[in-house]
């Protein structure tokens, strides 16, 4: 079980770092959709799936993807990884594509998937959540993420900051491991979105961003 950030008016007692006590669900809405966010916050795998997803589309639809896989293979409440590593390819590509897709790209995306849950299944049992759970240092979590498949080194920093500012996971370094991402009070990704009002303010700073690039 994901552990809830304290910011979002959940205890967490950390004793050990990057050990963090299992409370109830934290309060997440980075999909918009209930159950979409619901998945996201009581199921690591569809968290991590998500953050893989995040890229070439609108963010929310993106951390939607993994609510949509769990709908169509059947087991709504999870993203069963054995399931989706031993999956067929070209089936599992197929589940991925039906609209509405997953992705954008569904059939480059759902190889990712398998890729990950094929990680996740021999490097951790198939507990995703074991991939932060003992994890001592951000530094070590940061590593941790960036073996997985379809993760670089931004993708692995901004889901480092969010498991930090969102969901209570807090090794020793993770802000530093975080880079800008872990900064207080930024808005730079989904890291700081928590209403639609942070999601307009994080839009905003990307398009400020991209316009500073074509200068």
């Amino acid at each position: 079980m994901l552990t809830p950030a304290a910011p979002r008016g959940y205890g967490s007692d950390v004793s050990t770092p990057g050990s963090v006590t299992a409370s109830a669900p934290p309060r997440i809405e980075l999909c918009f959709d209930p159950e979409g966010d619901a998945l996201l916050a009581r199921d690591p795998f569809a968290l991590v799936v998500g953050m893989l997803l995040d890229q070439q589309m609108p963010m929310e639809r993106a951390f939607l993807g993994p609510w949509k896989l769990a709908q169509r293979m059947g087991t709504p409440e999870r993203l069963d990884v054995p399931v989706i590593a031993a999956y067929e390819p070209e089936a599992f590509a197929a589940l991925v594509a039906t609209p509405p897709a997953v992705h954008r790209f569904p059939g480059s995306m759902a190889g990712r998937i398998q890729g990950v849950a094929q990680h996740v299944l021999v490097e951790y049992a198939g507990d995703a959540s074991a991939i932060w759970r003992a994890a001592p240092t951000g530094a070590a979590l940061h590593q941790r993420l960036l073996a997985l498949p379809g993760y670089g080194d931004q993708k692995a920093r901004i889901l480092v900051a969010l498991l930090g500012k969102q969901y209570g996971v807090t090794p020793r370094g993770w802000r530093e491991a975080a880079g800008a991402y872990g900064e207080v009070g930024s808005t730079r990704s989904v890291a700081d979105v928590v209403d639609a009002g942070s999601l307009k303010a994080v839009r905003a700073f990307k398009q400020e961003q991209k316009a500073a690039r074509a200068h």
